[in-house]
């Protein structure tokens, strides 16, 4: 699903899109509202929203989406190239911002990428890899233990909110889409003999 105010932008996309043999585009908004309407009945693999919309932002579009789906997959395509558009993406769960000044074909390799759970940040501000605090490692821990959120916020005493909170900034530190991957990382590290 593609969420973008402008019509030629997403027409453009669209086109590139479903020229493709394995991708096709299931819905477009123009707005926050628009996408927030559509998205329960549309339900994409990946979500593509642009930053900046009439009626609020992508951010919102993003966070929307992840109440409906807490493993929904989504991509900013944007013009705005700021560390505050990246670490704004990032918090909301995307798996990636890609600039519109980009070629087609890059686009395209992007919603490939993140619909196959990788992560597309531009080169030179991708997040630091596997920095994860104490408290985050004992998520980790927990998480590989099959634990739920609400099983981790009673273990470690704090508010189950927190918890998913947390999980998100882990999973993008870690380079990972889904706790799954989390729980098999896990139990491979646990295997080769890993604390």
């Amino acid at each position: 699903m593609l969420v973008d105010d402008h019509e030629v932008v997403r027409r453009g996309i669209v086109t590139v899109i479903d020229a493709q043999n394995d991708l096709s585009v299931a819905g477009e908004a123009s707005s926050v509202a628009e996408a927030n309407r559509r998205l329960p009945a549309i339900r994409p693999d990946v979500l593509v929203v642009d930053l900046q919309l009439p009626d609020g932002t992508g951010i919102d579009v993003m966070r929307a989406a992840r109440e409906i789906d807490p493993e929904q997959t989504m991509l900013v395509l944007t013009s705005f190239d700021d560390d505050s558009a990246l670490q704004e993406s990032r918090s909301a769960g995307a798996a990636g911002l890609i600039l519109k000044s980009v070629r087609s074909q890059e686009i395209v390799a992007a919603i490939r990428a993140v619909q196959e759970g990788k992560h597309v940040w531009p080169a030179d501000r991708a997040p630091e890899q596997n920095e994860l605090s104490v408290s985050d490692q004992r998520i980790v821990d927990l998480i590989g233990d099959g634990h739920s959120n609400r099983e981790i916020a009673e273990e470690l005493g704090i508010a189950e909110k927190t918890v998913k909170n947390r999980v998100t900034v882990i999973l993008q530190s870690l380079g990972m889409q889904r706790r799954t991957q989390v729980a098999a990382m896990v139990a491979a590290r646990r295997r080769a003999g890993w604390k």
